[in-house]
């Protein structure tokens, strides 16, 4: 998905057209409950997510709505990953 945000904003800036990509990590979701509900499982993605904790679906649509903005009219090409620092922080595995 990053590359193709990266080929169809190149392919299409001439027409005005902005592509982005957004990567989450955890969001408390529906779709994410299930997994979410497994104390172990929350308590890992917790421990490897620096901020601490699962992000909200407000915080994925807020950056969305962001990128539609006039605000953002010079970003393309851009993948942005709403994850509480978790690529940043790498894959450790103990």
């Amino acid at each position: 998905m990053n590359q193709l945000a990266k080929n169809l904003a190149c392919e299409w800036a001439k027409d005005n057209i902005r592509t982005n990509s957004v990567g989450p990590w955890f969001i408390r979701t529906p779709l994410a409950e299930p997994l979410l509900n497994d104390e172990k499982l929350l308590e890992e993605v917790k421990w490897r997510t620096p901020m601490g904790r699962i992000g909200e679906p407000k915080e994925v649509s807020s950056l969305v709505a962001f990128l539609s903005l006039p605000a953002a009219s010079y970003i393309s090409g851009q993948t942005i990953c709403v994850d509480g620092g978790f690529t940043v922080n790498g894959f450790f595995f103990p």
